[in-house]
């Protein structure tokens, strides 16, 4: 089930967010006068205590595209459980052709998954982890295939209340 557009976090300090870059791909527009270069950058942004957003950021210079794209995540931050390091539950996320596949691990497991994936569990927080991407390699879609798995994930809290009974009884049947 997905989160609701109201779940998402406002942050005013800046100051306790970790940035990572996750991609920065060089654009070349060809004119009548020659080349034109560009960048545009991908950034993934996170506090390592369960808030997470991206941003996409475009500019003439690297710098520039980077600084935009940590603006641009710092707008769309989610909150994600996390119990004891890792996950509460499995979680698939599909974003047009990225398909992602995360699951809660042991703990000194650490976090088992590759490239914007990586990027996005360890800004989030996530110490132990398994993690596949089955779809497309691309890195926009896998950032955001990975924070969708991680938007449907429901902590014990949210369980017991959509059930209507106590975290104890949750706990010990």
């Amino acid at each position: 089930m997905a989160r609701q557009a109201n779940d998402k976090v406002k942050t005013s300090e800046t100051s306790d967010l970790k940035e990572k870059l996750v991609s920065l791909n060089r654009v070349t527009k060809v004119t009548k006068g020659g080349r034109t270069f560009s960048f545009a950058a991908v950034v993934v942004v996170g506090d390592g205590k369960g808030t997470i957003g991206h941003g996409l950021g475009k500019a003439r210079e690297v710098s520039e595209a980077i600084a935009k794209a940590v603006k641009d995540a710092e707008k769309s931050m989610v909150k994600v459980p996390i119990i004891n390091g890792t996950i509460p539950h499995e979680a698939r996320g599909k974003y047009d052709a990225g398909r992602v596949l995360i699951k809660p691990a042991a703990h000194g497991t650490g976090v088992i998954a590759g490239g914007a994936m990586r990027a996005v569990l360890e800004m989030a927080g996530v110490q132990d982890v398994l993690a596949k991407s089955q779809g497309s390699s691309n890195p926009h879609n896998v950032v955001k295939a990975t924070i969708v798995a991680l938007s449907s994930l429901r902590g014990p809290v949210e369980v017991a209340r959509q059930r209507g009974i106590s975290l104890e009884k949750l706990f010990n049947g």
